[in-house]
């Protein structure tokens, strides 16, 4: 197995970003960029996930990297029922392409910090 030695290389890191490119993508248009708790809500919960993990590992140390991994497993978890919020207030009944990415993305990158206290 490789060493990781970059964050950038760590998997639930790649997810993270990929889940804060679709919201950014979508959050700073139409309907969405004016709701601005909304918008403001479930971009830095995705932003979070991303500094959490990068942070945590440029700790170096173990019990601080598990900490920050824990809180990174919770704004994954804030996520979530805010895309599903976005959904039922701005599109009820429809869909927003960018956010229905999130949904394959959000569930794995959360799994690897599932076993986390």
């Amino acid at each position: 197995m490789a060493t990781i030695e970059r964050f950038e290389q760590i998997e639930a890191w790649k997810a993270a970003r990929e889940v804060t490119r679709a919201i950014y993508e979508v959050s700073g248009r139409g309907a969405f960029a004016r709701d601005f708790g909304l918008r403001d809500q479930i971009t830095q919960a995705a932003v979070s996930v991303m500094s959490n993990i990068a942070e945590g590992f440029e700790s170096r140390t173990q019990a601080l990297f598990i900490d920050f991994l824990g809180r990174a497993k919770g704004s994954a978890g804030e996520v979530r029922p805010v895309v599903c919020r976005s959904r039922c207030r701005l599109h009820p009944g429809g869909r927003i392409r960018p956010l229905d990415r999130t949904d394959r993305i959000v569930q794995p990158a959360h799994q690897p910090l599932h076993g986390l206290p």
